[in-house]
């Protein structure tokens, strides 16, 4: 008998949704064959759509005309069934949510047939990320993903009502603007209409949602897709979505409350957990000092020692002329311990100087403390005073049995290599805790920042984030004299060693931008070529406002487990900002690229 599935009859429960309470009930699932049994006579198969999975059972004595059908049936094939629900007695399978029925089919029909697919749709594949990703609409319908998905979702859902019940307005920005100088390179797109114009796509609302500001919004946010065109990695695709937000007539603590808050529903109703409000509050300097980057992870310990001063005390009276020579040209020198309880073999501590070699280091430089505080299996112990060894003993905390690492040199390279020797060190050591476990999810803000930066390539400061970002009242004598010491009101929030949001109290004063602008070496004239319609309404009245924007991929990343944000994101590009399952970017039409105006420079060849 022929069901006119879909137009007349229609699903009334998706596959995890059946328990014994539904025993006697006329049904109709859709959905996807998960997999097929024949046992002499009936045919069972597991139907599945993303809720979960249901028993089915074709039998002659049922239904003779679906039980045909059901021979036909193969994995991934697209249907639907009617039917009665009935217990499954004692054959109950308890790994299935629909583990005590299962649905005896009086009907099928075949919406669409499946090739062999090119790997199993199951929780767990053995198959490259590659063949995934090129066929990722296939992937998506593996549960770990629809699970991740499944999870996105709730967080957009939960986001947005907090806000509005916080009192923000969802407001839209443009894709494509104006390009503006700093942050991180744009995509660009050219225009037809205007010939050799450019529009570029937004790396954030930034410069927009303040303009909201001026005009008298006071609460905007949006969850809006953004572009950077950067290397890929784990945690960084070329488009990414985030929370942005900007709130006026705040201060810091008034943006840091809104989010803490927002963080706090979110764990709540996706994880069952309780995160605890404030969040602990680490100045930038303290974090550069204590771990060597602006995103700890607070989980485990192996904090960094400064040895700067000590050593410069010391001057080369110390005894080890590397460790005076980087002080002397301006570096630092830092010390890691490494207590004896994580003793590593001598092989094992060969390699840590492989890892920091990869990191950008020439070297890690070692030193093993004996029964009486002394130095072995390391060379500085032939020239280093006594005084000094000493100093640095005490200065680190070290003890008998304990390894100190030292890296010295240029300041930002040292801190590179020591941020990352820390967590290797973590990760290899078993430190970090897993899922579950105390101290799994570490929220902090890391605060005051310095405003500029130095280039050593331009020879100049430059924004640390960008020039719109307010200094410390205290600090602005500064800004003409040593730009270099002004601090400002940027903050990061930080989870488990990943940024997952950052923003700033901006600058509401045209007299102070402009200062800004001097010490960035900026003339008026190039300002208002760059940021002219936001300087000027700076001019009308421009509120105090601050704000932050949420990379709801990490955020999402970090809440499901994922190893990447490829795993959170549907559609993801690869290392190489490709997409296999579409083939972008791809070859364009001549006559597209004489629309316009755009040439294609190949690079020489050899």
């Amino acid at each position: 008998m022929s069901v006119p599935f879909i137009t007349q009859v229609k699903r009334t429960h998706n596959c995890g949704q059946l328990t014994a309470a539904d025993v006697g009930k006329q049904v109709v699932l859709f959905g996807w064959v998960q997999n097929r049994r024949d046992h002499g006579g009936a045919v069972f198969i597991d139907l599945r759509d993303r809720e979960g999975l249901t028993q089915v059972v074709f039998e002659p004595d049922i239904d003779a005309e679906a039980h045909g059908q059901a021979g036909a049936l193969r994995l991934e094939f697209c249907i639907g069934i009617q039917g009665t629900v009935a217990s499954r007695g004692a054959n109950i399978n308890p790994k299935m949510k629909t583990g005590e029925i299962e649905v005896r089919a009086t009907a099928l029909t075949i919406f669409n047939r499946s090739e062999p697919v090119p790997f199993p749709i199951e929780d767990a594949v053995d198959t490259t990320e590659e063949k995934r990703l090129a066929f990722r609409y296939l992937d998506l319908r593996r549960r770990p993903l629809q699970a991740m998905l499944t999870q996105r979702s709730r967080v957009n859902t939960l986001t947005r009502q907090y806000l509005v019940d916080t009192g923000f307005l969802e407001l839209e920005t443009p894709f494509l603007g104006r390009y503006t100088p700093g942050g991180a390179r744009n995509f660009l797109v050219p225009s037809r209409t205007n010939p050799g114009k450019f529009y570029a796509l937004a790396e954030s609302p930034q410069l927009y949602k303040q303009l909201f500001m001026v005009g008298g919004f006071d609460r905007y946010f949006q969850i809006v897709k953004c572009f950077r065109d950067e290397g890929v990695r784990v945690d960084r695709q070329p488009e990414f979505t985030q929370v942005d937000l900007e709130m006026s007539f705040v201060a810091q603590e008034d943006v840091f409350g809104v989010v803490e808050g927002l963080l706090q529903k979110v764990w709540k109703e996706v994880l069952g957990v309780e995160v605890k409000t404030p969040f602990r509050r680490l100045p930038f300097d303290e974090s550069m000092r204590r771990f060597g980057n602006d995103k700890p992870d607070m989980r485990f310990g192996l904090e960094h020692v400064e040895l700067t001063q000590l050593v410069k005390a010391r001057g080369p009276d110390g005894g080890v002329p590397m460790l005076w020579e980087a002080v002397e040209q301006g570096g630092m020198v830092k010390a890691m311990v490494l207590p004896a309880a994580q003793a590593l073999s001598r092989a094992e501590s060969d390699k840590l100087e492989e890892f920091a070699k990869g990191s950008g280091a020439r070297g890690l430089a070692r030193a093993k403390l004996g029964e009486s505080g002394e130095w072995t299996q390391s060379p500085l112990s032939k020239t280093i005073s006594a005084e000094l060894r000493v100093a640095i003993n005490q200065a680190c905390g070290a003890k008998p049995g304990d390894l100190l690492l030292f890296q010295f040199g240029r300041e930002a390279l040292v801190q590179t290599v020591m941020a990352n020797l820390r967590v290797h060190l973590a990760k290899k050591l078993g430190l970090i805790p897993e899922v579950g476990s105390g101290g799994r999810w570490e929220f902090l803000w890391v605060v005051d920042p310095p405003l500029f930066e130095w280039d050593e390539e331009s020879r100049r400061w430059v924004a640390a984030h960008h020039a719109f970002t307010r200094p410390h009242d205290e600090d602005l004598p500064f800004l003409k004299t040593e730009p270099g010491r002004v601090k400002c009101h940027r903050y990061d929030v930080v989870l488990n060693g990943f940024e997952i949001g950052g923003g700033s109290i901006r600058l509401h004063d045209p007299k102070v931008q402009s200062e800004v602008f001097s010490a960035l070496g900026i003339p008026e004239a190039e300002a208002r070529e760059k940021f002219g319609f936001l300087l000027d309404a700076l001019k009308f009245g421009a509120p105090p406002h601050g704000g932050i924007a949420l990379g709801m991929d990490r955020l999402v990343m970090l809440a499901t487990g994922a190893d990447s944000l490829r795993d959170v994101i549907p559609f993801p590009k690869t290392k190489t900002g490709a997409d296999l399952m579409t083939g972008a970017p791809g070859d364009v039409d001549p006559s597209q690229l004489e629309e316009l105006h755009v040439r294609i420079v190949h690079p020489p060849k050899g």
